[in-house]
C-alpha cells in the first residue's frame, strides 16, 4: 500500500492532524506540517502532497472566510468533509496554578471559542499564534513557565503538558467542520450528495431570489448561504452556496437552470455529506 501525504495546517496533535488521522484511517499516510492555510492549497497544487485538510467553519466562531478565497482562488477541489467535536483546554508546564498563567497563546480560531474564559480572566493576556498544538510544543521546547496554550488533550499529552483548565470554550456543543481537498475532483460521484458553489450575480434586484427559487423548485436543500468578500473588488461579494439533494442528476438540473442567470461561478466541490 503506498503512503498518502496529507497536508494540514499546524503541527502533530493539533486538530486538522486529528481530522486526517480519522478520515483516512486504515491508509498508510504521511502528515505534511504546514503553517498556514494557503501553504495547504499550494502543496496540493504543487503536488507535493496527495490531500490537504482544512477547516472552513466552526459552530462558535463561524466560517473562515479567507479559507473560502482560496478554495476559489486555488485549482483544487473539495472531495470530502469531516466534523470534529472541539474540546479546548489550557495547557502549561506541569506544577502551575491558574493564577500562574499570564500569558497564553493559540490559534485565533481558538480564542474566538474561548473568550469566556479569557473575560474571566483578566490576568491572563491572550497573544494569537499559528496553530494550537505547535502553542504547545513552544512552551515544552522553551520550557515557558507562566505562559499557557489552549489546545487539545492530545497536545497535552504528546508534549508532557498539565491541563490547567479543562473544556474552556464557550460552548461545549462546539465542533469545527474541516474540507479534504484534491487536485482533481472526486471521481465517483455515486454517493455524492453535497457540492459547494460560489458564483456572483449582476448588480440588479431579486438577482439572488431567482437563484434561490431555482434550487426550491428541484428540492436543493440549502445547509449554508455566505457572503464571501471579493478582495479586487472592495464593495462587491461573492455568494457561496452548500447545497444537498438526495438525487444527483437534480443538481446537475439546477446548475444548467442557474448558470444563464450569474456572472460566474465556480464549483469548490462534490462530495458526501458528512455527520455531525
Amino acid at each position: 500500500m503506498s503512503t498518502l501525504k496529507i497536508a494540514i495546517q499546524g503541527g502533530p496533535a493539533s486538530f486538522h492532524d486529528v481530522v486526517a488521522q480519522q478520515y483516512f484511517a486504515g491508509q498508510a499516510i504521511e502528515i505534511v506540517p504546514c503553517m498556514t492555510f494557503q501553504r495547504v492549497c499550494a502543496a496540493v497544487k504543487n503536488r507535493e502532497v496527495d490531500f490537504g485538510v482544512m477547516a472552513i467553519e466552526n459552530a462558535l466562531a463561524g466560517s473562515i472566510l479567507g479559507n473560502y478565497s482560496l478554495l476559489q482562488d486555488y485549482p483544487v477541489s473539495i472531495i470530502g468533509e469531516a466534523y470534529l467535536p472541539i474540546e479546548q483546554n489550557l495547557l502549561a508546564l506541569p506544577g502551575q496554578s491558574l493564577a500562574d498563567i499570564k500569558l497564553v497563546r493559540s490559534h485565533p480560531m481558538a480564542l474566538l471559542q474561548c473568550t469566556n474564559f479569557l473575560e474571566e480572566n483578566p490576568h491572563i493576556q491572550a497573544l494569537e499564534s499559528a496553530d494550537t498544538a505547535e502553542s504547545a510544543r513552544e512552551i515544552r521546547e522553551n520550557n515557558l513557565v507562566g505562559v499557557g496554550a489552549i489546545a487539545s488533550k492530545m497536545a497535552a499529552q504528546r508534549y508532557e503538558l498539565e491541563i490547567v483548565e479543562e473544556r474552556v470554550e464557550n460552548y461545549k456543543e462546539n465542533y469545527t467542520r474541516f474540507m479534504i481537498i484534491s487536485r482533481k475532483p472526486l471521481a465517483d460521484k455515486s454517493q455524492a450528495n453535497k457540492a459547494s458553489v460560489i458564483f456572483t450575480l449582476h448588480h440588479r434586484a431579486g438577482e439572488l431570489a431567482k437563484i434561490l427559487d431555482v434550487f426550491r423548485d428541484v428540492s436543493i436543500n440549502l445547509s449554508l448561504i455566505q457572503s464571501i468578500p471579493i478582495l479586487s473588488r472592495p464593495t462587491e461579494f461573492a455568494i457561496l452556496l452548500d447545497l444537498e439533494w438526495e438525487d444527483y442528476t437534480t443538481f446537475e438540473e439546477a446548475i444548467g437552470l442557474i448558470t444563464p442567470l450569474i456572472v460566474e461561478m465556480k464549483i469548490l466541490g462534490i462530495y458526501k455529506r458528512a455527520k455531525k
